[in-house]
Parts: C-alpha cells; sequence; structure tokens
C-alpha cells in the first residue's frame, strides 16, 4: 500500500533543485503523482504530491526533512487522496482578473469565495509590465468548484460587481465537459 504526502521547499534558486529532490524522492521509491514549481524573485518553490510505499513514506520525509537544515526550507505532510464523492450539482468555473495592479484584489475575491462557500482548488497570478505605457498590469485565473445553492450567473453577477468596485476586469467561465463557456 502507497501513503501521499504533500512536500514544499522553497530555497535559493540555482541549476539542480529538480534534479536533487527528484533523486530523493526515487531512492526512496516514490512517486511524483502532481506538481507545481516555480521561480518567485531569487527563490525556487516546489509544492509536490508524492506517493511512496508505506514502509518507506517516513524515510523519505527524514530524508526531506535532512534538506532542511542545509539548503532549504522543506514541510511534509501526509495526505489522502479525498474520499468524497463529488455533488454532481456543483459547477466548476475558470475566474480571470486582468487590470491596473493595486493591493487587495487577490483578498477582495478570495473574501468573496469563502464567504460563499466556494472552493479555490488553483490559482496563478502575476503582474507584468503593460504594452505600451509599462504601468503594473495584474492578472489572475483561478479554478473554483461552485456549491449547487449558488448559480454560475450569481458568481457572474458578483464577480462583475467586485470587478467594477476595484477598477479590473473579471470573467467567469463554466466548465463543461472539458469546453469553457462564458
Amino acid at each position: 500500500m502507497r501513503k501521499q504526502m504533500v512536500l514544499t521547499a522553497v530555497g535559493r534558486d540555482r541549476p539542480g533543485i529538480v534534479e536533487e529532490f527528484t533523486k530523493l524522492i526515487l531512492h526512496y521509491d516514490g512517486n511524483i503523482e502532481a506538481s507545481r514549481m516555480v521561480r518567485l524573485g531569487g527563490d525556487f518553490a516546489m509544492l509536490v504530491f508524492v506517493s511512496a510505499p508505506e514502509d518507506r513514506v517516513f524515510e523519505l520525509r527524514r530524508a526531506v526533512d535532512d534538506l532542511h537544515y542545509t539548503k532549504f526550507d522543506v514541510m511534509t505532510r501526509l495526505s489522502e487522496v479525498g474520499a468524497e464523492a463529488e455533488d454532481p450539482q456543483m459547477s466548476r468555473c475558470t475566474i480571470t482578473v486582468l487590470g491596473a495592479d493595486h493591493m487587495g484584489i487577490i483578498n477582495q475575491v478570495a473574501q468573496y469565495l469563502a464567504e460563499q462557500g466556494i472552493n479555490l482548488e488553483s490559482m496563478h497570478t502575476e503582474v507584468s509590465a503593460a504594452p505600451m505605457s509599462g504601468t503594473p498590469l495584474f492578472t489572475m485565473s483561478a479554478e473554483v468548484v461552485v456549491p449547487p445553492r449558488l448559480g454560475v450567473d450569481d458568481l457572474r453577477e458578483a464577480m462583475e460587481f467586485i470587478g467594477d468596485e476595484m477598477g479590473v476586469d473579471t470573467k467567469v467561465f463554466e466548465k463543461v465537459e472539458g469546453a469553457l463557456t462564458s
């Protein structure tokens, strides 16, 4: 039987970080089932979902923790794949936000989602220079699961209101069997 764990690691960016971690995971018969890795500023951050044989997972955790003291800020957490079935009445949506960057955009969106019981499954944000003016431009894309009591049109309307309040453009796309609809 295999056990799952979530591993997070952050350290000074340099070549070879991914190779070092994957070699260690393989040494303990581990398998990376999902991951997100990105350079942020001068650091490299990893978020990895790993499975390993039950009799090796604790050894793997200790070995990864040893890296914490030498090169990286590391945390591991044993996890279990969710056994609960998803309600077929729930809607999966993508929310996008685009506009001039300013403080509080993510918090405003996240606050609304939390208040409505909307589960945020993933989010990607970035600030880049606008093509002509060089003004900081904020972009966000979030994957969410909307409870049945809240319609997608209600979410769309609320996000438009939030966007108007913050001076950004928002869009909500419903995922339907692999396709997006607006």
